[in-house]
């Protein structure tokens, strides 16, 4: 009961100038990089989280999770003007919004997608509201070999979901697992892997890590996608769109029906838990079910609003899901996530049940400020300034990410006060960089070097426990049951999938 009571003076919290002016200041940054073909919130909260070393932990708690939300949302607006999704959780959106404006319904498709972000965001936060003492709950019955276990399935997760490239996702996610090798060892005070040199002592910071892999290959990847006819586009997109043509019509929503907006928010909450799947997955997964569901298959692939209602509800419900793991396990749902634990730690607040129950005050507003987001700041935004959003996409590229470039570096400096320090985000930006193109996942790379050091820990703590003997992993039972999960979505997302493709 208390845990509800101190939710709901998180709402309070919001009211407060400095806390709302940060949300609403992570809002408008968010919708902008996620507009931005390529630019994305991953991007923003990694360019901004030097910024949070001088700020309050509950204001930037609170933009981080503005900028989640209206980023995740704001991939439909140019994934329908001009079929370039701002953020890959709105590639489904791209396939029936684009097509309903060529049919000149561009601002109806936005409107849609707005609501079924609104509605998604909605109840991804009261889930996870709702559902955090649960968690927390459950979480405690988890032991040190139950850990690893979880640890080992989060990372297998990872991998797999990378479809048809597994192989490139085990190296990208063991590299990442051996950059956090350097530095102090993770149970005894002993150097390792520092060649030598007394700069890598004190390991590799997250910092150069996280702008390295997605602000500066972002800044390198991006300079190569040109398109000349992008500008005129875009205005000519806008200059088709009137403010009341956002507005969606009820007999339309009424077609889609409620059932769909809350199974698909439901399924997005469900999947935003299995660590590193994100938006992506949630919305295609939720669009493929409406479409076998649907009463209507062929207007799919033609300007289905029924497709955009599932895709844009799962893939906004996703971010409350993808805060269960990473606020229990330190186990980030999704790359987002994984920089927000950075503020967390930044910050001295360290994930598990502990942090519920001591710290609810610190990350009530952070839970507040998805929901009114999504129900407050989506659709006021869009009403507002609709017609303008999708002429971001027209300034130039070279202008763009240049500043970008420059934030990035600066801001990697301010982080650590070290030189080195910044030195290693542009030499992981120029890795990250040429393992994109080689199609290798850098969220692997990330998620493995946050990670690793657990999966280490854990590891060795139950061998120490059990003398060295491995079948403690399983006798345990929390341990046996996070192995037979791992082991069954290993074999139905990557064995028998595959099989079946190739019969058919």
């Amino acid at each position: 009961m208390n845990f509800f009571l101190e939710v709901l003076q998180g709402f309070g919290a919001l009211a407060q100038p400095e806390v709302l002016g940060f949300m609403v200041l992570g809002f408008i940054i968010g919708t902008f990089f996620g507009a931005v073909p390529g630019l994305t919130s991953v991007l923003a909260i990694a360019l901004l989280l030097p910024i949070t070393y001088s700020m309050d932990v509950v204001p930037a708690l609170v933009m981080c999770a503005s900028i989640f939300m209206s980023g995740m949302y704001a991939g439909s607006i140019t994934a329908t003007t001009i079929n370039i999704p701002g953020a890959p959780s709105s590639m489904m959106t791209a396939i029936e919004g684009y097509a309903l404006m060529k049919k000149g319904q561009g601002a109806n498709a936005l409107g849609h997608a707005a609501l079924g972000s609104m509605i998604g965001g909605c109840v991804g936060a009261l889930l996870l509201m709702g559902l955090m003492p649960v968690a927390a709950k459950l979480s405690l019955l988890i032991q040190t070999p139950g850990k690893f276990a979880l640890v080992l399935f989060a990372l297998v997760v990872i991998i797999i979901v990378q479809r048809g490239e597994i192989a490139k996702g085990v190296v990208a996610t063991m590299l990442g697992v051996m950059i956090a090798t350097i530095g102090i060892d993770v149970m005894q005070p002993i150097p390792r892997f520092n060649f030598g040199t007394e700069v890598l002592v004190e390991g590799i910071d997250m910092m150069p890590i996280i702008i390295g892999t997605f602000a500066i290959s972002e800044v390198l990847y991006q300079a190569q996608a040109h398109s000349s006819s992008l500008k005129l586009q875009v205005n000519e997109a806008a200059a088709k769109i009137r403010r009341r043509d956002f507005l969606p019509a009820w007999s339309e929503i009424r077609e889609i029906g409620l059932f769909t907006y809350l199974k698909s928010s439901v399924m997005g909450y469900g999947i935003g838990i299995l660590p590193g799947v994100g938006g992506s997955m949630a919305a295609f997964v939720s669009y493929a079910e409406a479409k076998r569901r649907s009463r209507k298959p062929e207007q799919y692939g033609n300007g289905s609003r029924e497709g955009i209602a599932a895709a844009e509800s799962a893939n906004n419900s996703m971010c409350g899901g993808a805060f269960v793991p990473m606020l229990m396990f330190g186990i980030p749902g999704d790359p987002t996530t994984a920089i927000v634990l950075g503020v967390l730690v930044i910050n001295g607040l360290q994930p598990g049940p502990r942090l519920l129950e001591s710290q609810t005050d610190l990350i009530a507003p952070m839970f507040a400020s998805l929901f009114v987001s999504a129900l407050i700041l989506i659709p006021l935004t869009l009403f507002i300034f609709g017609p303008w959003f999708v002429r971001i996409v027209s300034i130039p590229r070279g202008l763009l990410y240049a500043c970008i470039a420059v934030v990035a570096l600066v801001g990697s400096y301010v982080a650590t006060f070290s030189v080195f320090q910044m030195g290693l985000a542009l030499v992981f930006g120029i890795l990250a960089f040429f393992l994109r193109k080689q199609n290798y996942p850098t969220v692997s790379l990330l998620l493995g070097f946050i990670l690793g050091p657990d999966l280490e820990q854990y590891l060795r703590r139950s061998l120490s426990l059990s003398d060295g003997n491995p079948l403690v992993f399983l006798t345990s039972p929390d341990s046996l049951f996070f192995l037979v999960l791992t082991g069954l979505f290993f074999y139905f997302m990557a064995v028998r999938k595959p099989k079946e493709a190739v019969a058919a």
